[in-house]
């Protein structure tokens, strides 16, 4: 193990689900990161990279795949210093499963709803870990992660409405989460908030007039192999790498069971399917998982799942 974080640190992340660290990145690296989100977003191209505000074009909610977009994503996501952190929670042999770049645009930026990573992208076992890497400094004015505390000891919660996953918990309190848990995780651009995949969490609207942008690469231990192929989940496969350590000649597997994300229609995002937008098209996208071969087979059934 490399040891970058202490066994009280090691130890409150068991305990928590989640782990806030400041200075892993030298502040310059933080600096190009936010110029070349600056400039992405300033392109005549915005809607080929990101997914913008509803109703609003010139306005981006989330780049896609940044680290396709600039060579300094893939340089923090492979950073020596993040790795060791990583490792230091599930193991030396690290595969990146995806990266994303969360932008939470001034007095405005969607709400992102109660939810848990694993609920999207189910694997054989649990070791898997999201780092949330705060682009400028973030607080509760401008909407910080918030996080409920412990809420990963509870399991994978229910993320269906009327039956089909809506990727998001209806309420804390009715899936067994207190409310009491909910934290803040306020920090400095650099700062590091590693997510385990089943802690519950969750961001408001910005009320600031100042951006909080977020860029997010998502690990797993090499022998955590997904259990679900579905469209919003297969598109990360083509370019998961593995950037430390071995690749694994087995699939490690815990006991029990996992709920699948099988929606009523297919979603492109979180901010899709948590908002229901993928229901608009009034049935004519194509029905998830196991709802497809029967909608193929009849149409109207396909409609009437996604009324």
């Amino acid at each position: 193990m490399s040891n970058v974080l202490t066994e009280k640190q090691i130890d409150s992340y068991r305990e928590s689900g989640f782990l806030v660290v400041e200075g892993l990145f030298e502040d310059e690296l933080v600096e190009r990161a936010r110029r070349t989100v600056d400039r992405l977003l300033s392109g005549p191209d915005l809607g080929a990279v990101a997914e913008t505000e509803p109703g609003d074009p010139t306005v981006a909610r989330r780049i896609w795949a940044p680290t396709s977009r600039d060579e300094v994503f893939g340089r923090i996501a492979e950073y020596p210093r993040l790795l060791d952190t990583v490792a230091d929670l599930i193991g030396e042999n690290l595969v990146l499963q995806y990266s994303k770049l969360n932008v939470k645009a001034p007095r405005v930026g969607s709400v992102v709803q109660w939810h848990q990573d694993f609920a999207f992208y189910p694997h054989s076992n649990i070791d898997l870990v999201a780092a949330l890497i705060y682009l400028d400094d973030a607080t509760p004015e401008n909407a910080c992660l918030r996080v409920a505390a412990g809420s990963h000891r509870l399991g994978l919660l229910n993320h269906e409405v009327d039956g089909y996953f809506a990727g998001k918990i209806a309420s804390l309190p009715a899936v067994g989460v207190p409310e009491s848990t909910v934290v803040d995780c306020p920090g400095k651009a650099g700062t590091v908030v590693f997510l385990h995949p089943l802690v519950a969490h969750a961001s408001e609207l910005n009320h600031s007039d100042r951006y909080r942008r977020a860029f997010i690469p998502a690990y797993r231990a090499s022998d955590a192999l997904p259990l679900y192929y579905g469209p919003h989940a297969s598109h990360n496969e083509p370019t998961a790498k593995l950037v430390r350590g071995k690749a694994s000649k087995t699939a490690r597997t815990e006991g029990g069971t996992w709920r699948l994300p099988l929606a009523a229609a297919e979603f492109n995002s979180l901010f899709e399917i948590q908002e229901g937008a993928h229901l608009a098209s009034s049935g004519r996208k194509a029905a998830t998982g196991y709802f497809a071969g029967e909608a193929a087979e009849d149409p109207s059934a396909l409609a009437a799942a996604v009324m």
